[in-house]
Order: C-alpha cells, then structure tokens, then sequence
C-alpha cells in the first residue's frame, strides 16, 4: 500500500506492554529483595531479564522500519527528536529534584545532624581522589564521543568506530572506579541524610552512565552492521547527546557533593 502521508504509522506490537509490566515487576520485587521477603531476588532477576529481551526486540523493531523499510522519514525523525529533547529534560528534572533536596539539607541542617554539615561522624571522601580521577575520565570520553561524531560526518567511519568504542571503555573505567569508591567510603546510605543524599545522587548518576553505556554499545554494534551514513544517524546522535547530559550533571556533581562537603 503506497503511503500518502509522512508520517510513519506503527504497526501493533507486544513489547510496549510486555516492557511496561516487567518494569513495574521489577520495582515491586526490587522493593520484595529490601524488605528480604520470600522469592523477591529470583523475580526481581526474572524481571530484568524479561526487560533486557523485550527492549531487544523492541529495538529490532525499530531498526527493521527505519533503516529497511525506511519509514522513518524527515517528518518522523523531528518528532523522534522532538520525543528524545523531551526525554533529556525528564531526565534533567530527576537530577534538579535530587539537588533541591541536597541543598536543602546542607544549607540549613537540622539540629538531628548537629545544625552542621556534613553531619557530625560523617567523614567525606577526597576529591582529589577517585573523584577526581572520574572527572577526567569522564570529560575525555565527552571529547572521544565528540570526535567520533566528526568523523563520521566526515565518513571516516573506521576512526567514527574506533573512538566511539574509547568512549564505552571509558564509562565502563568510570563505573568500575564507583563501585571501587563505594566499597571503601566511611559511610552508608543509611548514615543520616547525609549519606542517603550521597548515595541517591551519585547512584542516580551511575545508573544513567549504565545506560549510556548500554546506549553507545547498541549504537557501535549497529555502527558495525552499517546502519549509519554521514547524514543519517539518528541513533548516534542521540546517544552523543545523552552522553554530554550525563557529562554535565557530573561536573555539577562533583563540584556540589564532594569539593563543596
């Protein structure tokens, strides 16, 4: 059938729903795992496991009609963007939300926390540190993914290739070292205010450098299979874009939470 419009119109689909119940099973047993209720580890891993394979299909899906099929034309690629833009500004209101209640609490502490901050037996963790050492990586991969862009507007896809995969062993580096600070910190989420603020929003941020990664890996495994052109690459910009938000709220987070404490 010769479409008349262009606009793309989707095709019914399971996953959507089958994504959307998996999700809410695994925030209840993630709550089931916490609370040490009988069952709850084995379907929180059932329910990430039923996310990862629906989200897998669903983005195969989407990579049929795009890049064989290509549905995906101008008029559908602005409201793809338009979606992403969105996106990145819920994403932005998570962190603000996050650093209200940080500020909140630091510039006027309560008497339960001794009216200073940081609370009294809280000892912070040097900047200077690991902290620190996760700028500087995380500002080079910013750089790397920028340079990888270039190049593949320039069509030199092999050095397109070769720094996008820099910028995945980069974050990889990054979280490895978070997980190397939170195992030796002085403290723990249930240390006061404090230490949930810390937690929340350094763990906030590593999720979403998970899923950055996880983005940046399906966009070189589709790099690889020679989806992109030089003028068409919706996913690599978009998870360029993602990357530099997450770039972002670090800069202010390292600034905020552990050169100011």
């Amino acid at each position: 059938m010769r479409l008349i419009h262009p606009y793309h119109l989707v095709t019914n689909s399971t996953w959507p729903i089958i994504t959307s119940i998996s999700m809410l099973s695994m925030a209840i047993s993630l709550v089931l795992t916490m609370h040490n209720k009988e069952y709850g580890e084995y379907i929180l891993i059932a329910s990430i496991g039923s996310i990862i394979v629906s989200v897998i299909a669903w983005l195969q899906d989407i990579t049929i009609e795009g890049t064989y099929r290509g549905e995906h034309t101008i008029k559908v690629q602005k409201g793809l963007t338009l979606g992403f833009i969105l996106f990145v500004i819920s994403e932005v209101c998570i962190f603000l939300s996050l650093f209200f209640a940080y500020f909140y609490n630091s510039l006027v502490p309560g008497v339960e926390v001794g009216s200073i901050w940081p609370p009294v037996g809280i000892v912070t963790l040097d900047y200077k540190a690991v902290p620190l050492v996760n700028t500087i990586i995380l500002l080079s991969s910013g750089f790397s993914i920028t340079a990888s862009h270039n190049f593949m507007i320039t069509r030199s896809y092999s050095k397109a290739y070769l720094y996008l995969f820099l910028t995945i062993l980069l974050g990889v580096l990054f979280t490895v070292l978070q997980y190397v600070e939170y195992t030796n910190a002085y403290f723990t989420i249930a240390d006061s205010v404090y230490g949930s603020s810390f937690f929340i929003l350094t763990g906030c941020h590593a999720l979403h450098i998970l899923v950055g990664t996880s983005f940046l890996l399906v966009t070189l495994a589709r790099m690889a299979l020679s989806h992109f052109t030089n003028t068409r690459h919706l996913l690599f910009t978009y998870s360029a874009i993602y990357w530099h938000m997450v770039d972002a709220v670090w800069l202010v987070l390292f600034v905020v939470v552990y050169c100011w404490a």
